[in-house]
């Protein structure tokens, strides 16, 4: 497919998820849901430094932390458009940018219920053909992302329509898969659980199982729930500007974004993931969760006894 040599880019025909941006009421909500991500993306690196200070290696802090920072960056762009309406190659980037971020949740639902299905089923959850199926899921999700991209900056620059149509077949593929990627997390706790108990079951980090399930379902389900909504106004037949669809209201696009995105950092940030989910540095296969917990424990005493005797000494 050829850029059209006439130039662009060329504003879209077709109604949009949350349609064109204005100063009211746009500005001031997307200012509300900035303030929420900074103080998230604020709370987050604030977790991950703490750890990093203790030895508590828990990157997926780092990951919200990133995911804060891009949703930052599109409530920046979508502003920007919002003051600049016409600009096109603005929509682009803001565009770009709604459907961008969100994939580093994803990424982070999957390995939470990862480590829970290599605790509940450590043969399964540790198998090597498993490992690269999650190399290839995970090299999807990015292809997938260039897809999106490459897909929506073609079609803004061309008038033909083939390439058009062209475009959007690639675009509804990859919000397809990423819809299909949301759905896998609640199939490995399906797995670890409905699967015969093994006898080589692990546990991890703080608190109970239960309450890692529940974390991870409730999370993959906003996230389906997110990507759902996201597919079904896609794969909808696009309707003009003039007369949108209900799903391309603002009111919709800010809920099925914003709102329940704020829900799952909210979720995962305050339940603190990042004691529950934790396992010990440098686990590669089966019973790694308990032996390297139970080393990092005696280190960790070993660690507490001078400093005990220390105190007593002092005293």
């Amino acid at each position: 497919m050829l850029l059209d040599k006439q130039g662009g880019p060329y504003a879209s025909p077709n109604a949009g998820l949350g349609g064109l941006p204005s100063v009211i009421p746009d500005v001031p909500i997307c200012a509300v849901f900035l303030a929420l991500y900074l103080g998230f993306a604020a709370t987050n690196m604030t977790i991950l430094q703490i750890n990093g200070r203790r030895s508590h290696k828990f990157l997926i802090s780092g990951m919200l932390f990133g995911f804060c920072m891009a949703r930052i960056t599109t409530l920046v762009l979508r502003i920007a458009w919002a003051n600049r309406q016409h600009n096109v190659r603005l929509a682009i980037a803001a565009n770009i940018f709604v459907n961008a971020g969100v994939l580093l949740v994803y990424i982070i639902n999957l390995i939470l219920a990862q480590r829970i299905l290599r605790a509940k089923q450590p043969q399964i959850g540790w198998n090597p053909v498993l490992r690269v199926a999650y190399k290839i899921l995970y090299a999807l999700i990015a292809g997938a992302l260039i897809m999106v991209i490459t897909a929506t900056v073609v079609s803004v620059y061309t008038l033909d329509k083939h390439t058009q149509s062209q475009c959007r077949d690639v675009q509804l593929a990859a919000i397809t898969l990423l819809l299909v990627i949301t759905c896998l997390p609640i199939l490995h706790i399906l797995v670890a659980f409905l699967f015969p108990r093994s006898e080589q079951e692990e546990s991890f980090g703080k608190g109970s199982m239960t309450s890692k399930v529940i974390i991870v379902v409730l999370s993959s389900a906003l996230c389906i729930l997110i990507a759902g909504f996201k597919a079904g106004a896609n794969w909808s037949t696009p309707r003009p500007v003039t007369n949108p669809a209900w799903f391309d209201s603002k009111a919709c696009f800010y809920v099925f974004n914003f709102v329940l995105e704020i829900l799952i950092l909210s979720l995962l940030t305050f339940s603190r993931i990042d004691k529950r989910f934790h396992i010990p540095n440098g686990s590669t296969r089966p019973g790694d969760y308990t032996r390297r917990g139970l080393q990092l424990d005696k280190g960790a005493e070993m660690d507490r006894a001078p400093a005990s005797v220390e105190m007593k000494n002092s005293t």
